[in-house]
């Protein structure tokens, strides 16, 4: 049996998702299918796959933690978790795993899959899986071609060389950007044509080989940021300068497009690559009108619509083909023809410097998560859930004081050179500029509420001086 070794690509930041998905927690994290993230589903996908080792993960600094902790959530071993210094698209990424691979086992077979897709039926992914590992041992590039079920146009064709009835692999006449509306129709009807899966399975040292040939360059550079990288905690940080001057090149233009070892193999299992809430709405379980709803929502006279209500009841009245996404610090309203635009709002947002483009209100923290519930003029209300045993860091603010008050659980507070235990209903007070640290020495989250006063209450306001995750 071949061992297979799965890359899982965990980059992307999900603009067309917004305000669900988010730069500091994108789509790839969030439960938009089921009980669990497209992330974690990724994984557990691997279990059908047969010689499947434990993933690595290629991933952005912001997103370390909550890779590491949605990996252990799913009581999952990885064989490495690399973090990208900067983005530099998919070949690049690619090229780092490969390497890393090679040094121990260059003629692994891996399997590189983005973090954020839906496959329905996980039977005939692996089975094809399988086939793609036995025609990439023998040297070749393997990409999936999904069956096109409508005439996209937010999706890249693969052009198959030969009987499109043939279910196994099939050499590549060539890749096309994404068509126009009867460009895509065209596709369809001829029957040569796949969605581009954005998946691949070929050897490390096939890979290396072809990146040599045509982005040698491109693997300069990777290879002397891997030679310079660091280990920190559970994490291989790429040096930062080396990797950073590699060219912005994805896998398809760097080397699928290039190489004459190419081939596709057919897929057909339900695919998604959730790109687009009208992908999510295509995806989901329609009520008779054609609906996908989530959350909190009534809806009367209502069709072919996706509605998602986070914080409130959301109501719907005589409307069609709309999406409605309602978060708590943002409301989504758009037609399913323009939700490919969401980006254009996405980069407004960006350009007036609003939050709402990185942060939830609830943000996520290695060590647990706050919720901001209320802030107006010098005050900001949050409650804190601290993990069982994990603390935050040593820090101090310059321009607040903060007060905790204990809702569940025990908490080890830190003031100053003061160490004492606190529980529910008591509250300590952290003077501005004091040295301060909590922990949770109990077998149950802590939650806290706390107030905050000052003349700013940004983020930014931390001076750590010891922190158990390495932040600095």
């Amino acid at each position: 049996m071949t061992n297979i070794y799965p890359v899982i690509l965990s980059g992307g930041s999900g603009t067309r998702l917004w305000p669900l998905s988010r730069s500091m927690r994108p789509k790839q994290f969030i439960n938009l299918v089921g009980e669990s993230s497209l992330f974690q589903q990724t994984l557990e996908r691997l279990d059908a796959v047969k010689g499947a080792q434990p993933a690595l993960v290629v991933c952005n600094n912001e997103h370390r933690f909550m890779v590491a902790e949605q990996m252990q959530e799913l009581g999952l071993d990885h064989n490495g978790i690399i973090l990208e210094p900067a983005a530099r698209n998919t070949a690049p990424a690619i090229a780092s795993a490969a390497a890393q691979i090679a040094k121990e086992a260059p003629d692994s077979v891996m399997l590189v899959l983005p973090a954020d897709h839906v496959i329905h039926d996980v039977a005939a992914f692996a089975a094809a899986v399988a086939e793609a590992a036995t025609t990439a041992t023998s040297g070749g590039l393997v990409t999936f071609g999904i069956t096109p079920s409508y005439p996209a146009t937010g999706y890249g064709y693969i052009k198959a060389s030969s009987n499109p009835k043939n279910t196994g692999a099939m050499a590549v006449d060539g890749f096309v950007e994404k068509p126009d509306l009867p460009t895509a129709q065209s596709y369809l009807d001829q029957g040569d044509y796949y969605w581009n899966s954005g998946m691949f399975v070929f050897t490390a040292e096939s890979y290396l080989s072809e990146l040599e040939k045509h982005e040698p360059g491109m693997l300069a550079c990777v290879n002397q940021a891997l030679s310079a990288a660091e280990i920190d905690l559970d994490f291989l940080r790429l040096e930062e300068s080396s990797y950073a001057e590699s060219p912005n090149i994805s896998i398809d233009y760097a080397v699928m497009e290039k190489s004459d070892s190419v081939s596709v193999i057919p897929l057909n299992a339900g695919w998604s690559d959730i790109g687009s809430w009208t992908s999510l709405w295509q995806s989901g379980n329609k009520d008779n009108q054609g609906n996908v709803t989530s959350g909190d929502v009534l809806l009367e006279e209502v069709s072919n619509s996706y509605v998602h209500a986070e914080n409130k009841l959301v109501t719907a009245l005589g409307i069609e083909d709309l999406i409605i996404v309602e978060t708590h610090d943002g409301l989504l309203v758009t037609s399913k023809e323009h939700d490919q635009d969401i980006k254009k709002l996405v980069d407004r947002l960006k350009d007036a410097g609003r939050p709402e483009t990185e942060l939830h209100r609830k943000a996520f923290r290695p060590w647990g998560n706050y919720d901001c519930l209320d802030s107006g003029e010098r005050f900001q209300v949050k409650r804190i859930m601290v993990k069982s045993g994990d603390c935050t860091s040593m820090q101090k603010h310059y321009h607040r004081a903060e007060h905790w008050i204990v809702v569940s659980g025990t908490a080890e507070v830190t003031v100053g050179d003061e160490v004492k235990m606190i529980t529910e209903n008591e509250a300590v007070y952290i003077p501005l500029g004091e040295r301060h640290r909590l922990k949770n020495p109990g077998k149950v989250p802590l939650e806290i509420i706390e107030v905050q006063s000052g003349a700013y209450l940004g983020e930014d306001d931390i001076e750590r001086f010891d922190d158990e995750y390495g932040r600095s």
